[in-house]
Order: structure tokens, then sequence, then C-alpha cells
């Protein structure tokens, strides 16, 4: 019978079980990943499992290492998304963790645009460091995704997304998001995007109850997700925690798209 071992597939007689191949193929392996979860219990194999050994502390070969980056996803993932094309306008708490996001998945390409730079007060809830104040957003994250994931392709922009340039610089995506701070600008975006579904984000600021935080649909194509109230305001900041619930389930919500769970 066929099973995928670190994402290459290979026969194995019909009865085998996970530390017999573990044995056969790689007996130093001390991480062993069966569809998607690690376990330690040995089991029969099946037709079709997705089967990844790993060693703690190994250097894979280029060739291997994004197969067994992508090993604990839910099998079949990987293979749907890496095809996708994703932008993100707006390189703040969202969009920052976002893309952070959507690398670590996989997701073929991200197309990133910000006009803006790195400053003291981002620090506090987006994926930048203190050695990138000064540097442009989309200079500093691609940098930073690169480490996370070197085998997504990323295209940047330092610019300001207007009604002008928006079809030009995203014209392409499979999936928009919206990861602005202003409202001015998430209604621009809301209006002048058109085509590929929208994924925005509405009332993530203080320190609210973090389930408060929801998606809503409006209409075919997009999705809003916050609580639709807690906007940044005297009194009431942008931190890390709820920024960041709501961005991962921008991020939640653009994947269910990408694998057709939310038609």
């Amino acid at each position: 019978m066929k099973i995928q071992l670190n994402e290459r597939e290979i026969e194995i007689e019909a009865g085998a079980t996970l530390f017999q191949l573990r044995d056969a193929e790689k007996p130093e392996a001390d991480v062993l990943v069966y569809n998607g979860a690690a376990v330690s219990e040995n089991m029969a194999l099946a037709e079709g499992d997705c089967i990844n050994l790993i060693q703690r502390g190994e250097i894979l070969p280029v060739e291997e290492l994004e197969a067994v980056m992508a090993s604990r996803h839910t099998p079949g993932v990987h293979e749907k998304i890496k095809g996708a094309t994703v932008g993100i306008a707006g390189l703040g708490g969202l969009g920052s963790s976002i893309a952070v996001a959507l690398a670590r998945i996989g997701v073929g390409k991200l197309v990133l645009a910000d006009f803006d730079v790195v400053e003291p007060s981002n620090l506090n809830r987006q994926q930048y460091f203190i050695d990138q104040l000064g540097q442009t957003k989309a200079e500093a994250l691609e940098t930073n995704l690169k480490r996370i994931n070197p085998y997504v392709e990323y295209e940047t922009h330092c610019v300001r997304v207007t009604p002008e340039n928006i079809s030009t610089l995203f014209g392409k995506v499979d999936v928009m998001v919206e990861a602005f701070d202003r409202a001015d600008q998430k209604a621009m975006l809301l209006q002048a995007f058109k085509g590929a579904p929208i994924v925005a984000a509405s009332g993530m600021a203080g320190y609210g109850p973090g389930e408060t935080i929801g998606v809503r649909k409006m209409g075919e194509r997009i999705y809003i997700v916050g609580d639709l109230e807690a906007g940044a305001a005297p009194g009431c900041g942008l931190m890390a925690p709820r920024v960041g619930i709501a961005a991962h389930m921008q991020a939640n919500v653009v994947l269910r798209i990408l694998l057709g769970a939310e038609n």
C-alpha cells in the first residue's frame, strides 16, 4: 500500500505499523507525526496515511524542510493553499500578525502594502523588532517573514493604498485582507476593491473579553472580524492580546475561504 512519508510517496507492506516504519526508515526519529498529529503510541498504518519522522535538533536539507514544516497541518491543506495569493493592505498590528500566520501555514504568495515606517509605539502589538525602528514596514516585515518561511513568495510595496492604485496592487489576489487603522481607509478599501473576497476588521481595542470578537459576513464577499464597537480612542488603546485575537481570526477566515469552507 502507498503512504506519504515526509511528503514523498512510498510503498509499504499491508499491515505495517508506525514503529516498524520508523525503525526501517529513520530509527533516530523522536517526533512522530501521524496525519497532522504528534503521537507516541504505535498504530497500524493505512493506505494514504501521511507520516513525518523528525529527529529533534536535526538540520534538514532544503528540499525536505518545507514538507516537514507543514507536517502538523491537517492533511491536504498545504497542497491547496501553496498555489494561492493573498493581499494584505496595512502592515500594522493586524496586517503584520496576519502575514506571519499565513506565512507559517505556507500560503503560496503574499502581496503586502504599507507606506509607513516602524516606530517605537508600534512594538506593543506589531511583528517588528527594536533594531528595525526607522525601516519601512514593508521592508522590515518581508525580512521577518523570510526568516519564518522562505518558501513563500513575498511581493512588497511601500506605498499608500488608494482607490487609484488598489487594483494594480491587488488585482490578482484570491483573497484581500483589510488591515488599516483608520475608519476612512477601511471604508475606502471596501468601496474601491472589486473582485476577490475581502476579510476586514472593526473593533479590537482595549482589553475587553476576547470572546466578544466574532466574524460576520456582509453580502456575498465581505467578512468583518471584531466586536464592531471597541475602536481606538483616548482611554482605550490597541494592545497585542486583542489585536492578535482579531488578526488570527482574520487569518483563519482567509484559510477557510481558500479551502472552500466558507462557501
